[in-house]
Parts: C-alpha cells; sequence; structure tokens
C-alpha cells in the first residue's frame, strides 16, 4: 500500500496546471467561440450553400489546413506517440501510402465529385445508381460517426483529467457547448476558420513538447542512441506475411487504401474540397493536406521516440505512473513542460483542439448528410432556405447532445477504442468498394452495388468482430518492444496476470491478419460480389444502361467508349421522335444523369 501511494502522490505532484494554463485553455475556447459569433451573426449565413460549402469560394490554404485539423483528432495525437513507445517506428512508413493516396484522389475520385457541384458525396451514389444505394451509404456514414465521436471527445478528456485532475464529465460538456454553438451558429466557414486557429495551437503544442523534450533529455544525439539501442529505430518490414502486424507492403498498400476511403470518398473531408471554386484549387488542397498530415506525423512519432528517450529504465506503464497507455505524452508533457506556467495549457489547448475540430465537421457534414440524402429523396415539397437552416443547426444540437451523453458509456467500457477501431473497419471497406464500382468499373449495375456493400459488410462485421474478442480475451498478443523499470527511484508494485497463455498458432489464420489489410479486404469482397451480381444480371437479360461519361473517372471517359447499338435509349428515343440520333444527344445526357433506376424505366 505505502508504494501505491507514492506513485499516487507523484502522479498528484506532477498535476502542476495553474491558472496561466487554465487561462491559455479558456482563450483558445473563446477564440472558437467569436469565430462562430462572427461567421453566425455578423456574416450571415444565408442559404444551405452558404450554410454546407461556404458559398463555394472558400481558399486553398485554409480549407487544406481544415483537413489536416480535422482528421488529426486527440486520438492520433496521443495513440502515435504511444505506438512508438511500445512497437517501434515501423508505422512511420505509412507515410508512402499517404503520397500514393494523393496521387490517386487527384487523378480519379476527386474530377468526378467536383464537377458533379453535388453537396453531399453520397449524392453520386443515385446519380449513378439509386436511391437504395445511396441511402446504404448515407447509413453507414452515420452510423460510423455516431459511435466513433464520443471517443473523439472522450480521449482528451482523459489527457485533461491526467494533468489537471479535473473530472472528465466536467470538462466534457463545457468544451462540446462551445464546439456546438460555434458549428450550428457559423456553418462551414466557422468550421473552417476555428480549424486553422487549432491547427495552430496543435503544432505549437507538438513542437513544445519535441523542442523543450530533447533539450532536458540532452540532445537528439540521446534520443537517437536510446531508441537505436532498445530496437525501436527501425529499417522497412519487408516479410510477406499478412500475419505480421506491420510491413512496408501492409503500411504502403494497405495504407492507401486506408487513406482513400478517409480522404476520397469520407462525407467530412470531400465536402471541403467542394467548397473549394475550382478543380485545380481543390487538387492541391489534397497535396498541401498530405504534406501537412506527414508533418504533423512525424511530430507525434518523434513524440513517441521522445518518451521512450525520457523513461527509457523506468517504465511508467509498470510502474503505474501511467494508467493508460494514451496517458504516456500527458505524462511526458507535465514532466517537462510542468514547471513553466502556461505550457501545460497550450499541450492541452492543442489536444482539445484536435478533438474540437474533428467534433465540428463531422457535426456539419452530418447535417448536410441529413438534409442531402435523408430528406430531399424521400420528400416532394422543396424546404425554403430558412427550414433548412433550422433542420441543419437542429441536427448539429442534437448530435452533439447525443455524443455527450454516449461519453457516459464510453468510460464503462474498457475495450470501447478497439469496438471504434472495429467499427470503423466495418465499414470502410465497403464504402470504399461501391463508390470505387460506381467510378472505376460503368459495367456494375445498382443491384450488383447494393448486393456488394452488403456481402462486405457483412464479412467485415463477422472478421473484425471475432478478431477484435480474441484480442480482448488474450487469445492474440502483439509482442512490444523491450520496457524496463531497472533505473526507477520510487517504489513501485507490478502486478502479474495469472491468466493461461493461449497460443497465437492455436487462433484461426484469418483472425490473426493485420488490421492493416481490413479496408482493403472489405473493399475487394464489395466489388467482387458486385461484378458477380451485375454480370448475372446480364445473363438473365436486365436491361444495362451506360453511365454517363461525367460519373467516370476521366482516364475511362474515352477509354470507354463502345459503339453504339439499336437498342440504346439513344437510337430508341431518336426512332421514338422521328429524329437522327444526334439531334438526340443533348437530351440523352440529361437522361443519363438520373438515378440508374429511372434510366432503365426509359428503356422498357
Amino acid at each position: 500500500m505505502e508504494k501505491a501511494g507514492e506513485v499516487n502522490e507523484m502522479v498528484h505532484q506532477m498535476q502542476k496546471f495553474s491558472w496561466v494554463d487554465y487561462i491559455v485553455f479558456v482563450f483558445m475556447l473563446a477564440i472558437s467561440a467569436v469565430v462562430g459569433v462572427y461567421w453566425g451573426f455578423m456574416k450571415k449565413q444565408t442559404t444551405q450553400n452558404d450554410y454546407l460549402l461556404g458559398g463555394r469560394n472558400m481558399k486553398v490554404v485554409p480549407v487544406a489546413m481544415s483537413l489536416v485539423a480535422s482528421f488529426v483528432s486527440g486520438i492520433t495525437l496521443l495513440g502515435s506517440p504511444t505506438e512508438v513507445y511500445m512497437h517501434g517506428t515501423q508505422y512511420a512508413y505509412i507515410m508512402g501510402g499517404i503520397f500514393l493516396m494523393s496521387i490517386v484522389m487527384t487523378q480519379v475520385y476527386l474530377p468526378v465529385f467536383h464537377e458533379l457541384k453535388i453537396t453531399s458525396n453520397y449524392e453520386y451514389l443515385s446519380l449513378r445508381f439509386d436511391n437504395r444505394v445511396r441511402l446504404f451509404g448515407s447509413v453507414l456514414f452515420a452510423f460510423t460517426l455516431v459511435g466513433w465521436l464520443p471517443i473523439v471527445i472522450y480521449v482528451p478528456a482523459l489527457a485533461f483529467n491526467q494533468v489537471t485532475g479535473v473530472d472528465i464529465h466536467v470538462i466534457t460538456p463545457i468544451v462540446c457547448l462551445v464546439c456546438i454553438f460555434y458549428t450550428s451558429a457559423g456553418g462551414l466557414q466557422a468550421v473552417v476558420w476555428t480549424d486553422v486557429i487549432q491547427i495552430t495551437a496543435m503544432f505549437g503544442a507538438m513542437a513544445l513538447v519535441a523542442i523543450k523534450g530533447t533539450i532536458d533529455v540532452g540532445g537528439i544525439d540521446v534520443v537517437w542512441q536510446r531508441n537505436w539501442d532498445s530496437g525501436r529505430i527501425e529499417l522497412p518490414n519487408w516479410d510477406p506475411s499478412p500475419l505480421a502486424r506491420h510491413t512496408i507492403w501492409n503500411l504502403v498498400v494497405g495504407g492507401l487504401i486506408y487513406w482513400l476511403q478517409a480522404n476520397a470518398v469520407n462525407q467530412t473531408m470531400v465536402q471541403r474540397y467542394l467548397a473549394l471554386p475550382t478543380l485545380r484549387g481543390a487538387k492541391w488542397a489534397v497535396v498541401l493536406f498530405s504534406i501537412g498530415i506527414s508533418v504533423l506525423y512525424c511530430f507525434c512519432l518523434y513524440c513517441g521516440l521522445l518518451i521512450y528517450a525520457r523513461f527509457y529504465d523506468c517504465d511508467p506503464l509498470q510502474t503505474k505512473l501511467a494508467k493508460a497507455k494514451d496517458q504516456l505524452l500527458p505524462l511526458l508533457v507535465m514532466d517537462v513542460l510542468g514547471e513553466i506556467p502556461g505550457l501545460p495549457g497550450v499541450f492541452v489547448a492543442g489536444i482539445f483542439s484536435a478533438a474540437l475540430s474533428s467534433l465540428s465537421t463531422s457535426l456539419n457534414s452530418m447535417s448536410a448528410v441529413v438534409l442531402e440524402d435523408f430528406y430531399k429523396p424521400f420528400q416532394r415539397k422543396p424546404l425554403t432556405d430558412q427550414q433548412a437552416a433550422w433542420l441543419m443547426r437542429g441536427v448539429v444540437v442534437l448530435l452533439g447532445v447525443v455524443c455527450v451523453a454516449l461519453v457516459f458509456i464510453v468510460e464503462k467500457m474498457g475495450t470501447i477504442l478497439q469496438l471504434t477501431m472495429t467499427l470503423e473497419a466495418m465499414t470502410m471497406g465497403p464504402q470504399l468498394g461501391v463508390f470505387t464500382m460506381g467510378i472505376l468499373m460503368p459495367w456494375v449495375d445498382s443491384t450488383g452495388a447494393l448486393v456488394g456493400g452488403v456481402s462486405g459488410l457483412a464479412l467485415m462485421s463477422w472478421w473484425c468482430l471475432t478478431a477484435q474478442m480474441a484480442i480482448a480475451r488474450g487469445y492474440i498478443s502483439h509482442p512490444h518492444k523491450t520496457l524496463i523499470t531497472e533505473g526507477c527511484t520510487y517504489n513501485y508494485t507490478i502486478s502479474y496476470d495469472g491468466a493461461g497463455v493461449i497460443s497465437d498458432e492455436d487462433v484461426n489464420p484469418v483472425l490473426r491478419v493485420s488490421y492493416m489489410w481490413y479496408t482493403l479486404a472489405g473493399a475487394v469482397v464489395t466489388m467482387s460480389m458486385g461484378i458477380v451480381v451485375s454480370q448475372i444480371n446480364r445473363a438473365r437479360g436486365k436491361a444495362y444502361v451506360p453511365p454517363a461519361p461525367k460519373l467516370l473517372a476521366p482516364q475511362l471517359r474515352w477509354l470507354y467508349r463502345e459503339p453504339p447499338h439499336p437498342t440504346d435509349e439513344l437510337y430508341i428515343r431518336a426512332y421514338e421522335h422521328n429524329k437522327e440520333p444526334s439531334q438526340m444527344n443533348h437530351e440523352s445526357t440529361s437522361i443519363n444523369m438520373k438515378p440508374m433506376n429511372e434510366r432503365e424505366s426509359i428503356n422498357s
């Protein structure tokens, strides 16, 4: 008991959050609220286009900064350093996948969405297929978002609790209310400009920790040497086995597919690319986003090396100085910055900035999906701008309140972080597969796309949930780097788990496949089933209508030029109207932009 008391006393002594730190933290929240007031009340958002897309007149650099800010949540800022501390630098090679993603996205996916001038990217699914597929995609998005957002809020609240001792249920509602206010009031403009402020806070916080921590440890050569000696500095792992947790193959190839889903077909990201007035500007935003996210990852990964260099001979996880892996970085911050008033406040502001930017973007995107995908396709009476504004603001407030309430549930579920990652993996692959079939596979019809999406979701649900249950029960384990406690200068107690150990070889090999392959597997299953079902429909004589060229990737618009067939809708309509087929070109194009099921009725 004395040993545990000594550790608890050290934790209490490290919670040096002064009144200066509180001022810094509150100042960050106040700036966000002021931005919301400015765009919500002084710069009126008069139309749906203004609220959801900033009038499609946003600037490239702020949008790129907003994209980085919203993609990087507190989970990333706290989890990436932990990954390096526990498993080494192999994860850094995922930046190769980010680079490849920027090429594929700018050349294949982005031109299609941007040229259609849509608001929700799920509108594309109704144009290319039908409303069934559109509803499937938007429901998956909503389902994933509601499960992910409470974690985004909870993780930084946990960090705040580590450095201040303030209960998470006190700080969470306060921070979320500020976010709900500026998002509902100011729309996308407020979201983007608060993101610009928040990404500055994030970079500043990570840079402060990196610079001050390096100085305290003894210089960058000490950081490098201690991590090199422990095997944490790693060359690429060329192991071709799909069971290996991180290899150059799953990080670059699997990372490419993961990042395509996250950036190229995800409503929260695509919505801001569509807010830019030109396709060229949107492509530049992708490039700047890729650079910005890579730089921030470098900061996070270096902080992981720094944590080990500081605690190389006294692991805080075994001694319970840090009660959870995600508290390693806050522990380092209080150890390095705790003596300087204001700097812990900057760090906490940076971590919460990451959460706020992710939350605000998701709330704004969800309001777009509810309006465009859940309301408009099923209601003939159009809403006035005022009615639409109330609906969108209502969605923001309601979803925000639900997420705050779900934090109470998150706290009670010990494996919630794993479950959230599983939820994402279940839905990511099928979503990417459905969009890819639409953009790159003109022969896939709406029924094939829907059956493929449902099949991919069913398989990935079984795979991911079963694998996560095996991990939670200890059937699957991933060995980490050596951690020692020989150099500790305080008393501690190490508790050992007496449970029996089950060999990984006794577990189904499919369940041991690296999580980095999940998104690719889900997409491949979805596309394979979509192709098979579409071919069966063709063999059964179901009418096939080629999609309009605008709905395909630019590379296929000239390649996919089949010679006209007497049963083509162009010839049918020309015959019915006693005109030459060339005279029907304009009409045919407008018909082809209708949902697939409406176009099929023309051919019947």
